[in-house]
């Protein structure tokens, strides 16, 4: 997932690499290649530009404000929802961390490893500047 502008320009960067190198590959022919490993190639090349692809539309559309609800399954998957709640509301990591009163070198650590070393107290705040509401009743099960 691409986390901020600097890692949208890497990635933006890396596809126009990708579609290139894919360009020339197929414009080169077989050559000595068997053609299993030739689109095996091909196919490995593909696959990760379409990855790259997706990372980046992933991004533009948060960044458009064209998402205005995220979803997610797991109670895993809510550090990811708290960054692309961040992108979605037009807020760089430089611009939360003066909301919250913190460095952003703090932030942008606490975004690298998922928020796994922010206190509970630190993501409720966090969750309170973004105006990130739950609609959905938290259910549980007991294990016996």
């Amino acid at each position: 997932m691409i986390k901020n502008e600097r890692q949208y320009r890497i990635t933006r960067s890396q596809a126009a690499k990708f579609e290139v190198t894919v360009a020339q590959r197929v414009a080169a022919g077989p050559g000595n290649l068997h053609p299993l490993l030739r689109r095996a190639e091909l196919d490995g090349l593909s696959s990760q530009l379409e990855d790259l692809k997706t990372e980046l539309r992933d991004y533009e559309n948060l960044r458009s404000g064209k998402r205005q609800t995220l979803q997610f399954t797991s109670i895993g998957d809510f550090p990811a929802a708290l960054i692309q709640a961040r992108i979605a509301s037009g807020l760089s990591q430089e611009d939360l961390a003066a909301k919250l009163g913190m460095k952003p070198q703090q932030l942008q650590r606490y975004e690298a490893t998922n928020y796994q070393s922010a206190s509970l107290e630190r993501v409720t705040r966090i969750v309170e500047v973004l105006g990130i509401k739950l609609r959905h009743p938290v259910e549980f099960r007991l294990v016996s």
